[in-house]
């Protein structure tokens, strides 16, 4: 009897199978936004100014006696100016290209909440050290 059961639900699923929708084509998904919009464009504006704020500030705080916090950044700013311009090029590039990769895979919001952490984060990077100098 067990075994009846189990043929029929088989075959009732497999002939369920049979009913799908009537248009074989799926219609296109709704497409996201160019990478280089307006807001884009604006906080990759923005977050450049605070990486080159970051870099003066560090520059003259290094004058000053103070030292690098950052562990990973450490090696490039002691080294002078040509050492912070390799250190913030590579460090811009990486949370535009971060950015970038999300937008690539279709995670837009995740997208948009990155580069705002970013430019929080550089903001609140930039105010510390506009502190420490004065």
């Amino acid at each position: 009897m067990k075994a009846i059961l189990v043929i029929v639900l088989l075959v009732s699923g497999a002939a369920a199978q049979n009913f799908v929708a009537s248009s074989p084509t799926l219609p296109d998904a709704p497409s996201g936004h160019r990478f280089w919009n307006f807001e884009t464009t604006v906080s990759t504006g923005v977050l450049a100014g605070l990486v080159a704020a970051d870099a003066v500030t560090t520059q003259r705080g290094l004058e000053r006696g103070y030292h690098e916090v950052n562990p990973v950044m450490r090696p490039f700013v002691t080294n002078g100016t040509a050492g912070q311009a390799a250190g913030s090029a590579m460090g811009f590039g990486a949370a535009l290209g971060t950015v970038y990769l999300l937008h690539k895979t279709h995670h837009h919001k995740a997208e948009r909440i990155t580069m705002r952490l970013m430019i929080g984060v550089q903001s609140a990077v930039v105010a510390s050290n506009c502190a420490a100098l004065h």
